[in-house]
Parts: C-alpha cells; sequence; structure tokens
C-alpha cells in the first residue's frame, strides 16, 4: 500500500466550549513501519464499520470548497501540505460551529491500493493504557483507538476522475440513526449520498431469490448459491470493495456465469453494475432448512416476521404471499 502523502494535524477542541485551537503540522509524515501499520489498521476499522454512506461531492462552493482544494492539489498547483492545512482549517470552522463535537488528531493520507488512488481522512481519538517498560516498570501508557472510529471518509480518487456519472466514489461513516453529531464531517467533505447502500443490497437479495425460484433449484443447490453470494458480499465488505454484479454471476453459476446477471439486468431490478453492499443487510440474509416426514421448508432469514411468521409456544410457522405455483398446485388438490 504505498503511501504518496501523509500528515496529521490536531484540533484541540474540549466539551466545555472552549475556542478550537489548531496545532499544525508544517511537514509531512516520514515513510515508516508505524504509519504503514496505522493506515492498514485504519483501513480495517474502516472497511468493518457498520452505516456508511456512498455519495458524490456537491458542487464546488463557498459552502463546500473541499473538491475545489483537493483538484489543485491533484493538479500540482497546491503542494499536500497547503492543500491538508487549507482542509483543516476549513474544518476547525465547522468543528467551531458545531456544539456537539470535541477535537481530536486529524489524518490525510493519500495513498495507493493496487490501480487505485485514495485519499483517507479520518478524526482520530486515543484511549489511556498500561504497559510493561524495558525495565519491567508499569506505566501509563496513550494509543491509537481505532475501535472507536466515529468520524472518517474515504475518497476513490481515481474513480472521481475516470468517471465523471459515478454517484458512488466517496464513503464516509453516517453515524447511528444519522446523527447530527457526525452532519459537520459530511459538510466538511461536502458530500451527498448518491446512492442507499442497504436500499441496493435489499434488491439485490431480492433478484437473487427471484433468480433461485425461477431456476426452481434443489434445496443443496440454493443453499449453496446463497452461501456464495453471502461470503462473496462479507469478503468484500471486509475490503472496503463494490459487489460487481458480472463477477458474483460468475460464481453463482461457474457453468452459466452470466446467468444471474443477465436475468438482474432483464428483469430490470434498476441495480448498478457495482454495489456497495451493506453489512448488516447481508448479515441478516440467511437460510433457514429443515427436511421431516415428507415436509421440506426452506426460506431466507430475512423473510421471518415478514412473509414468515415464527410461533414458538405453537411451534407454527404462519406463510403468507406464496409462490403462484405452489397456490395452483393447492387449489387444484382442494378440487
Amino acid at each position: 500500500m504505498p503511501i504518496r502523502h501523509a500528515i496529521v494535524h490536531l484540533i484541540d477542541k474540549k466539551p466545555d466550549g472552549t475556542p478550537a485551537v489548531l496545532h499544525a503540522r508544517d511537514t509531512e509524515l516520514a515513510e515508516s513501519a508505524a504509519l504503514d501499520n496505522m493506515l492498514g489498521d485504519l483501513n480495517e476499522s474502516y472497511n468493518a464499520k457498520q452505516g456508511k454512506a456512498w455519495g458524490l461531492f456537491h458542487a464546488e462552493s463557498g459552502a463546500f470548497p473541499f473538491s475545489g482544494w483537493l483538484k489543485q492539489y491533484l493538479a500540482g498547483t497546491t503542494e499536500f501540505i497547503q492543500f491538508s492545512r487549507d482542509a483543516v482549517e476549513h474544518l476547525q470552522k465547522l468543528m467551531e460551529e458545531s456544539n456537539l463535537s470535541v477535537g481530536g488528531h486529524v489524518l490525510f493520507a493519500h495513498y495507493q491500493q493496487g490501480l487505485t488512488d485514495y485519499l483517507a481522512i479520518a478524526l482520530l481519538h486515543h484511549s489511556d493504557g498500561v504497559t510493561v517498560t524495558e525495565q519491567l516498570d508499569v506505566s501509563p501508557a496513550r494509543h491509537l483507538d481505532l475501535s472507536q472510529l466515529h468520524l472518517a471518509a474515504r475518497i476513490n480518487i481515481s474513480e472521481w476522475q475516470g468517471n465523471p456519472k459515478s454517484r458512488q466514489y466517496i464513503s464516509f461513516i453516517k453515524g447511528k440513526n444519522g446523527r447530527k453529531s457526525s452532519e459537520y464531517f459530511r459538510d466538511f467533505i461536502g458530500c451527498q449520498e448518491g446512492i442507499d447502500s442497504p436500499g441496493e443490497t435489499r434488491t439485490l437479495l431480492k433478484a437473487f431469490s427471484d433468480f433461485v425460484e425461477r431456476e426452481d433449484l434443489s434445496e443443496e443447490s440454493a443453499r449453496e448459491k446463497t452461501l456464495t453470494l453471502v461470503d462473496y458480499a462479507t469478503s468484500q465488505t471486509k475490503i472496503g470493495g463494490l459487489l460487481t454484479l458480472d463477477e458474483l454471476s460468475e460464481l453463482i453459476d461457474e457453468d452459466n456465469p452470466k446467468a444471474f446477471a443477465e436475468f438482474a439486468r432483464d428483469a430490470a431490478y434498476g441495480l448498478s453494475p457495482e454495489i456497495p453492499a451493506d453489512k448488516r443487510t447481508i448479515n441478516q440474509f440467511r437460510r433457514f432448512t429443515a427436511r421431516t416426514e415428507g415436509l421440506s421448508i426452506s426460506f431466507e432469514s430475512h423473510l421471518l416476521g415478514n412473509k414468515v411468521e415464527f410461533d414458538e409456544e405453537g411451534g407454527t410457522l404462519t406463510l403468507r404471499s406464496l409462490p403462484t405455483a405452489l397456490m395452483d398446485q393447492l387449489k387444484r388438490a382442494k378440487a
């Protein structure tokens, strides 16, 4: 993961309402194993965060100047240090206006992963702990607590520059219930949501369920394909990648690798070619399966409480919106 440029500034803002003080660094961070490890740990923590949103820049303006500064830096008309200084001063101003925010160390890191350039921005916080020194004494110690990462964003620079129509080249931590304490950070980036990750993921799972039903797959085959989808989506969320419809289609059916992708497109689900899979939605997509005395039951877990209702005391399942083919069979049997 080559790091092109990285720097850390400190915004000292306490929750007591005193003015924020900026301590700006005037040199870039030198290359080191510690910096590499920190950025690797940051990415791992960021990828694991649930509740991220995906979007694009607002048009550059006085209210949203960040994208303009980033363009100047990438064009070579502004040095990275100056870019980060302009940005952190703007963040300080917005943070000062927010009565809900506290300060911290602000990291700007321009790095390359594979063939893709990224800019990561994160507000870092520390936790107090203890350590054992070389003299075997117990001593207080402070360390970065990346598990408490609440304000961070990642910009796919390559996507932004190479695909003007993209609406998902920025990801940012939205915060639980879209809490207001993170809104100023989103405004600092100048980002608007461009794609509904949970909604897109739910649509994908609906398309998959319809595909499995249309293909009339055996119970074992349906279970295998469901596990393939879940494993692929989970692996992509772990690395912060996008779920690609064509790649998923190939994994689901190696003998007919285009089948699912063509089904999803032909049925006009409106899915994007690349989807930022929502981890929480994927985790809910599991399959309950059982067979006994001539009765075979199999359904995805996300249907529980919706089309399938479980009565634990009575030991019964209530099914709604039965498949048309099953309804026809039952009607004929009743007649």
